[in-house]
């Protein structure tokens, strides 16, 4: 019973299955992601209504040990390279430009949803081979700075003006994009500082992550350039640049005007369900490995995908991640929308 559940999210590869439309017939189709992502799921769910029902405790324990859904997850890695490798070969030949931008979004959905947001889901677990994969995802997106800022950083400091990751109250998405991506990657390089010299170590040596990250993420981008060519490499990058935006708008959306209230010691209270957005919409979940029920997960951080709970009192989006993120982008809207709800 447990594994036939997990086939339901069969649904997320539909994403890279429009990817490979986009790749196969180019023309109007290389916009067929997009168009799929942000205009036909939105639509959908309107009509889907959410659903808050959670797991029972019996069929917690028979789910969260079911490896099917753990290979759900896996087997996203070698079908984002796929695309990538194919993406890379097509850049190569003759077509229009506008055909090669539609190409570059197509690629930067993937980059974001099975690079990144995988590259989350297993960077919180605790198995080697799974974080592994994490590193391996979030180099699509030539971010794998994440992995060291999102579980050390972002999760500690999240919904407080210490956490560049969480949206202020009145901040419109563009300059958070901006604020956002400078302040997290800074703080990844602190995070490793702080660590080495609690360590006794030298922070310039192979010992620091973030050094690591940076020469591996340098060797990707010259096996591109130098193997398939410069001009190739330079549409990678903007498809990995579109892969880590779309994860900042996701950032943008989950936490945006919530804040944690400091007691009289000057201390931050815990996190809760209510600091976080949550979004219950079926489809957007399935789409993202559960990634809308994320009120539960920062409340705890270690549970799988597909346990993740409703809590009733956190706050909830009016649709969908899809549908979110579309809305922060036209911001008198959102700011019309979320501020009725905070």
């Amino acid at each position: 019973m447990s594994s036939a559940r997990a086939l339901k999210y069969l649904l997320t590869y539909s994403l890279p299955f429009a990817v490979a439309i986009a790749f196969q017939y180019q023309g109007f189709w290389t916009w067929f992601p997009m168009i799929y992502a942000f205009v036909i799921i939105p639509l959908m769910e309107l009509l889907v209504p959410a659903k808050t029902e959670n797991l029972t405790k019996v069929e917690e324990e028979l789910i969260k040990n079911d490896p099917l859904y753990d290979w759900m997850v896996y087997l996203t890695v070698p079908v984002l390279y796929g695309c990538l490798g194919w993406f890379l070969w097509l850049m190569t030949g003759e077509m229009a430009i506008w055909e090669r931008i539609g190409l570059v979004f197509a690629m930067g959905l993937m980059c974001g949803t099975f690079g990144i947001n995988v590259g989350h889901e297993l960077g919180h677990r605790k198995k080697k081979f799974e974080r592994t994969l994490a590193k391996i995802s979030l180099l699509s997106s030539q971010y794998m700075h994440f992995y060291i800022e999102h579980n050390r950083g972002h999760h500690h400091n999240v919904s407080t003006k210490e956490d560049p990751a969480s949206a202020r109250y009145g901040e419109v998405i563009f300059s958070f994009w901006v604020r956002s991506v400078v302040h997290s990657y800074l703080d990844a390089w602190q995070l490793e500082r702080t660590r080495l010299s609690r360590l006794h170590k030298a922070v310039w040596s192979w010992e620091n992550e973030m050094v690591r990250f940076s020469v591996t993420q340098l060797l990707f981008l010259l096996a591109i350039g130098f193997g398939i060519g410069w001009n190739v490499m330079g549409w990678y990058l903007g498809a990995a640049v579109i892969g880590f935006l779309l994860l900042e708008t996701v950032n943008y959306i989950e936490h945006y005007g919530l804040s944690r209230e400091k007691n009289e010691a000057g201390v931050y209270e815990k996190v809760r369900p209510h600091h976080s957005w949550n979004s219950n919409h079926v489809i957007g979940r399935l789409l993202l490995f559960e990634l809308s029920r994320h009120s539960d997960h920062h409340f705890i951080a270690g549970r799988k995908y597909q346990i993740l709970r409703h809590h009733n009192n956190s706050p909830q989006m009016p649709t969908g991640y899809p549908g979110m993120m579309v809305m922060a982008l036209i911001p008198p809207v959102w700011f019309g929308v979320m501020h009725r709800r905070l």
